[in-house]
């Protein structure tokens, strides 16, 4: 079938759950992919700062160079996927994912570290034209009732990916090799030179794999049918377009925005902190604090089945705050914790963030109908903060003499804010026409 061919499909159709089932799948892969970029994430800010000699506030710039890209690439991909549709929105996303991918190469053979930057910039950009297109796609791809399950089925994979990625990266990019900034300087130049640049040349291979799979999971929905959904019109819906700006009168939508914004702001702290607070506050080695990493992906995998089960017998909201409060008090026991303690505070925040994404998500575009695109947009566009909170949390530790559990207070402070909108903000009000 030729790229851009487009098969509309109304919800209620009959035989639709059929017809939505491989499609479904194909967007499950999407966000197992995109999972595997975010956590490699995780080894990649401890292993650069080696690599090319950082601070923690330098370091934290590998989220905001990704997540920077969502907030400039949010409203363009919303435009991107009114105007082309799921499908090829969802392979722009993947070539532009390969290209950042590739120019890991240059960047390591170079040791620059900006050339590191702008590639995860392009990462983003590729990212955000997949989640812009792929969570609300997921969200419709079925009965109205059922979305949030879907979301959090279909972000199940993406906790997989959170469990793979740093086992991958811990085996094939950290060395397990550290020297002190004395061992360092009593190297020559020469020798100095090769480790660090045989420490950043780790990363090629990973990073060529991935950027090969992308490019062929692209074919492949180059040649596959997909539907291209049409929702019912919201109720009270003006029949006019509706602008990206005029979404948000609808109040709960603005509200999962902001909440959205603290919660990708709390779990990127969590995780490009995560092997630099087992190595300090638990007293692990490199290596083993990124198996640890990887362990938290489980629990986070985990906590994103139970989450989905769960919700079979409660409602989205309430296990969404019951879940803010468990990694509120979780964060306090990080903080103030010693030893291994840390640590199983760590994984326990990975258990209970899981849900939070996906759930924040389908609160936010309940009931918008034809405006679930543009919302979509905003919601995409929230995870800039994930640019923000690390770079606040490295600036924070950088103050405190690298004490990195003073850190965690910012993932503190976002958690209060998402069980609030769990508790208050979700709710949604008659929007003004």
């Amino acid at each position: 079938m030729e790229i851009g061919t487009k098969t509309t499909v109304k919800l209620s159709d009959a035989g639709a759950s059929k017809a939505y089932l491989f499609p479904f799948i194909l967007i499950v892969s999407l966000f197992f992919l995109w999972g595997m970029a975010h956590n490699l994430n995780g080894i990649l800010i401890p292993h650069l700062k080696k690599a090319c000699q950082l601070n923690n506030s330098q370091s934290a710039l590998v989220d905001t160079s990704v997540f920077l890209a969502y907030f400039i690439m949010a409203l363009p991909a919303g435009y991107a996927l009114r105007r082309w549709g799921y499908k090829r929105s969802i392979m722009l996303g993947l070539v532009t994912f390969a290209v950042g991918a590739f120019l890991f190469i240059p960047a390591a053979d170079q040791r620059m570290y900006e050339l590191f930057l702008l590639a995860l910039f392009i990462i983003g950009c590729g990212l955000a034209l997949l989640e812009t297109a792929a969570n609300p796609y997921a969200a419709v791809l079925g009965k109205p009732e059922a979305a949030t399950h879907r979301l959090n089925l279909a972000a199940s994979f993406n906790g997989l990916a959170a469990m793979v990625a740093p086992i991958i990266g811990t085996a094939f990019i950290l060395s397990g090799t550290s020297h002190s900034e004395a061992e360092l300087a009593a190297m020559t130049d020469t020798s100095r030179s090769a480790y660090l640049l045989q420490e950043a040349s780790s990363v090629k291979m990973p990073y060529l794999i991935l950027g090969l799979i992308l490019l062929s999971v692209a074919l492949l929905f180059a040649f596959v049918k997909l539907p291209e959904i049409q929702g019912e019109k919201a109720v009270g819906q003006a029949e006019q377009k509706s602008g990206l700006f005029a979404v948000l009168r609808h109040k709960h939508l603005t509200f999962a925005v902001l909440a959205q914004f603290f919660y990708v702001g709390a779990q990127v702290c969590v995780t490009s902190f995560f092997i630099r607070m087992a190595q300090q506050g638990a007293g692990v080695d490199e290596k083993t604090a990124g198996y640890f990493l990887g362990l938290y992906g489980l629990l986070f995998m985990g906590g994103r089945f139970v989450g989905t089960f769960l919700l079979r017998y409660t409602t989205a909201q309430r296990l969404l705050a019951i879940y803010a409060l468990c990694c509120a008090v979780l964060a306090i026991v990080a903080i103030s914790g010693t030893g291994m303690l840390i640590l199983y505070a760590l994984g326990g925040l990975g258990f209970f963030m899981s849900i939070m994404f996906p759930t924040i998500f389908s609160l936010g575009i309940a009931g918008l109908g034809d405006e679930t695109k543009q919302a979509s947009s905003w919601l995409i566009m929230a995870i800039v903060g994930g640019a923000v909170f690390p770079f606040l949390t490295g600036s924070m530790i950088d103050a405190a003499q690298d004490n990195t559990q003073i850190g965690y207070c910012i993932p503190l402070l976002c958690y209060l804010v998402i069980l609030w909108f769990a508790l208050k903000g979700y709710k949604p009000t008659k929007a003004a026409p």
